[in-house]
């Protein structure tokens, strides 16, 4: 990919309007929110629709488990639990490689587009399986095009929006989908396995794989159309808009959004593995999403979060409200771990039916799915720059979490029913462990924002001193300028 600002840039848009170019303000506030606009209303109708289509992906093999795939693939306990486990075989070493790939692709769009439709293909093609070994085929080939969507789709938003913005522009949109999702694909798929039962002799589960990987790969297809692939090179917007569009990130954190012209494709994931953060942040995933594995053996937690809906959300609108106006993370975090601790102590403490199930409330404020996004924009916003780094760290924080699932899946034993004391104490020393670090990680910020306040010109490294260049030039200042803002610039925590 090209690190270089679009052709014929040279201090000034060519051809451009003069009040684009006006850095009043009003006029900057003006125009980008007329960018955001016309970025949101492409970005957004594909995240939410590849987000449920994932969502689907997860949910309809429970669904044709019940109407006869299991026993018309002639598959015991163990072999159906493997088909579910070997999702993850492909998928989480695929997820490095694959944003290693689309940071340096120019097309963005097209990768996370034929990835959807690949994945959708192989979806579909589970409708066709006629024993273990073709269905665990399926799954195993199915992981790979799937990774490039989350940390993907993470990454895509980290090059278009800024700090403030990329919180509260995912936040919601995954706790919407994640909380209505599951009921309507419930409905869908009960109408599906009622109406299409032995349709062209074909089992109702055959046709749930049928209509799901058709629908992604519809949504794959209209994503190359939809998505913006940088901001120097979207071929939808216009050199004005691009200028901006890469003004805004430059101004962000002091910094143009770009690489080093000399850096290679496996660069970023040398940086990720120098920084000690990214080790943090991996470790952090594992271990929230280890204290998570609960959710995954109380069914009841469904009808909970259902009947509270309406309050979680209005819940996550307020938390991010705040986030927006301070520009924090660690608090707001934290403050929702330390509740899931408390019901963790009191799931230890009793078996009264009514105080297990207040404590149940309690630990879901934590796994909310708005939590999980903040925390992933809190990934990229802690490293920031190059981009090359970021997509790697994001990929692999999120690589850690998915391992931490796996694990989790082992701590909720049988004959550690029904109190289930070590598996609640297992997730509570882990959430326990990850406030520590979050702690960490926050003390290591405040450290490199000191760090930056008394750094000199002569000290700075070569491609940080060429992103500074960068941003000085698109806004039309000074290097010494540029650099001055960069320092007073905080890492956000």
């Amino acid at each position: 990919m090209s690190n270089t600002l679009p052709p014929g840039f040279d201090g000034e848009v060519k051809g451009t309007s003069p009040k684009l170019l006006d850095n009043s303000p009003e006029r900057d506030s003006s125009a980008e929110r007329q960018l955001r606009r016309k970025i949101d209303s492409r970005l957004l109708p594909v995240i939410v629709f590849l987000a449920i289509m994932s969502s689907i992906d997860r949910i309809v093999i429970s669904f044709a488990r019940l109407e006869g795939l299991q026993s018309d693939l002639h598959l015991t306990d163990i072999q159906y639990d493997t088909v579910l486990a070997t999702a993850y075989a492909l998928y989480c070493p695929a997820l490095v490689p694959s944003n290693m790939f689309l940071h340096r692709t120019t097309r963005p769009s097209l990768y996370i587009g034929c990835c959807a439709i690949l994945w959708g293909i192989t979806s579909g093609l589970t409708g066709l399986t006629k024993d273990y070994h073709s269905i665990l085929a399926c799954r195993v080939l199915l992981g790979v095009p799937e990774a490039a969507f989350y940390p993907g789709c993470s990454y895509l938003l980290s090059r278009w929006y800024t700090h403030k913005v990329l919180h509260v522009f995912r936040a919601p949109i995954s706790t919407s989908f994640s909380c209505f999702s599951g009921a309507w694909v419930t409905l869908l798929a009960a109408a599906v396995l009622a109406t299409l039962q032995d349709k062209f002799h074909l089992a109702a589960w055959r046709w749930l794989f049928f209509m799901e990987g058709t629908a992604t790969v519809v949504v794959g297809i209209l994503s190359m159309w939809l998505l913006p692939d940088y901001p120097h090179n979207t071929r939808w917007l216009n050199a004005e808009e691009r200028r901006l569009a890469q003004l805004r990130l430059a101004k962000d954190v002091g910094e143009a959004d770009i690489d080093s012209e000399e850096a290679s494709i496996f660069e970023g994931l040398r940086m990720a593995m120098k920084d000690t953060k990214a080790y943090l942040f991996m470790f952090l995933a594992f271990i929230l999403s280890l204290a998570a594995s609960f959710i995954n053996f109380f069914p009841t937690l469904t009808a909970t979060l259902g009947y509270s809906t309406t309050i979680t959300l209005l819940m996550s609108a307020l938390v991010l409200f705040f986030v927006y106006r301070t520009g924090e993370r660690f608090f707001h975090l934290v403050t929702y771990w330390w509740i899931a601790v408390i019901g963790f102590i009191i799931s230890l403490s009793t078996m009264a039916t009514a105080a297990r199930y207040f404590s149940q409330y309690l630990m879901t404020l934590r796994f909310s799915s708005m939590c999980d996004m903040l925390f992933i924009a809190w990934v990229a916003n802690a490293i920031p720059r190059p981009p090359g780094k970021r997509s790697v760290v994001i990929a692999l924080t999120i690589g850690a979490g998915n391992a931490g699932i796996l694990v989790g899946s082992y701590i909720w034993k049988e004959s550690w029913s029904p109190q289930y004391r070590p598996s609640f104490l297992i997730c509570l020393i882990s959430l326990l462990a990850g406030i520590a670090i979050t702690f960490v990680i926050r003390i290591m910020q405040i450290r490199e924002n000191k760090r930056m306040e008394h750094l000199e010109v002569d000290e700075l490294e070569k491609d940080a001193r060429e992103r500074i260049e960068k941003a000085a030039e698109l806004e039309g200042m000074t290097f010494d300028d540029a650099f001055e803002r960069r320092k007073r610039l905080p890492t956000i925590y």
